[in-house]
């Protein structure tokens, strides 16, 4: 296996971390439009199978030819989700497995976007899926932790735990905090800002997809390890869209503890036009607001030592057991920044992101998944991928999961 990691921030550094403990490829070029990035990080970790590249991510051709020029296999996207759509099409024409951890943008409905939905997260690479099919290739997509472990997760509890199905919940809490900082957000405020401030996504069986208000349905959830009750809300998430695609849920929902003054930040920058993608011309120069604002904040990949507590991710899963009795189980994933910044340097946020893509890139290499087309991580089996996250190592990666049953 001959891997590309597009991007070298928070996420895509931390994979590569990860990746350098594995023996499962002969070759990893991590590649980023600032060729700087790269190379310190190839320098600082020593390994001759590692490679720094130049790339730009918004073209195609150039992710082909990049492709091409080191004979890639399977290519990681870890970069913004607005590049989804050229680094896709760039491994489709150069013949590469792909994989993403963000799926394409969506557009809200233009008459009615707080109750249907208009193009949805992943339209436009699933308006693709017969291309990939016919081809022969694998494009997976949405394998971060969420979505990613949080849809395998799914998978897991739907084969076995559960012979009914009523909700797929996604929670997602932390309790970090950031020194010396009044605002710090733990993970790239550009794709936060997308996530958050969209129409959220609901499936329910027997209506399809339609979308709700921006922080609607507040709920407090009560996380384990420590972290406590956080108050979540519906917030646009790729589980949403591709859970139903996969298992019989009869309703999937993603909700995420934010906290009142995060959504209150948001609020203030919808109000002033600075979440728009669209360039503005000031003094004569042409920028994104959003930009602007992601720019003016630090880079979530430099704050390790100065963040403390742990994040979580997981599935509430509410249905019938494989008894027959009702069941109510939380299964999840907790992260410590403690330990993430001592074993590889890497803030929790990012590191429990990127462990599972080489996860992911470890089974696809040994052959235990395997598939063509567009799928999501639900589409696989799951034991394999719970077993190699959780065994220690070297046999595994040594971060074990875990599950909660709650109240009926």
């Amino acid at each position: 296996m001959r891997i590309l990691i597009i991007g070298a921030g928070g996420v895509g550094s931390a994979a590569v971390r990860i990746a350098v403990r594995r023996e499962f490829f002969d070759a990893l070029v991590v590649a980023d439009y600032d060729p700087a990035r790269p190379q310190a990080l190839v320098d600082a970790l020593d390994d001759p199978r590692l490679t720094a590249a130049q790339v730009d991510a918004s073209s195609a051709a150039s992710v082909a030819a990049l492709i091409r020029e080191h004979r890639i296999t399977h290519v990681l996207n870890a970069v913004d989700p607005r590049f989804v759509m050229p680094i896709f099409d760039g491994c489709f024409d150069a013949g590469a497995t792909y994989l993403d951890m963000a799926m394409s943008l969506s557009h809200p409905h233009p008459d009615r976007p707080h109750e249907l939905t208009g193009v949805k997260l992943g339209d436009e690479q699933f308006a693709k899926e017969g291309e990939w099919a016919d081809a022969g290739r694998l494009a997976l997509v949405g394998i971060g932790v969420e979505p990613g472990l949080s849809d395998v997760f799914a998978r897991y509890a739907e084969d076995e735990l559960f012979s009914e199905i009523d909700e797929l919940g996604v929670r997602d809490g932390a309790n970090l905090v950031v020194a010396g900082y009044d605002f710090a957000p733990s993970f790239s405020i550009w794709t936060t800002i997308e996530e958050c401030l969209n129409p959220p996504v609901v499936y329910e069986q027997d209506r399809g997809w339609f979308t709700t208000a921006p922080f609607s349905e507040p709920e407090v959830f009560d996380f384990p390890e420590g972290i406590g009750p956080v108050e979540c809300v519906n917030v646009e998430h790729e589980e949403v869209l591709l859970m139903p695609r996969w298992t019989g849920a009869k309703r999937v929902t993603f909700k995420y503890g934010l906290g009142d003054e995060f959504i209150e930040v948001l609020k203030v920058l919808h109000k002033l036009g600075l979440d728009r993608t669209e360039k503005v011309t000031v003094k004569g120069v042409e920028v994104s607001p959003r930009d602007v604002v992601a720019a003016v904040l630090p880079d979530p990949a430099t704050l390790g030592d100065k963040m403390s507590g742990k994040t979580c991710a997981g599935v509430w899963v509410r249905g019938t057991g494989k008894d027959g009795r009702p069941r109510s189980t939380y299964l999840y994933h907790v992260a410590d920044n403690e330990q993430t910044m001592a074993e590889y340097g890497s803030q929790a946020v990012v590191w429990q992101t990127a462990i599972n893509p080489v996860i992911a890139l470890e089974l696809l290499a040994t052959g235990v998944w395997s598939g063509t087309g567009i799928l999501g991580p639900e589409a696989f089996d799951a034991r394999p991928f719970l077993d190699l996250l959780a065994a220690p190592a070297p046999a595994g990666y040594g971060s074990p999961w875990g599950m909660e049953e709650k109240p009926l």
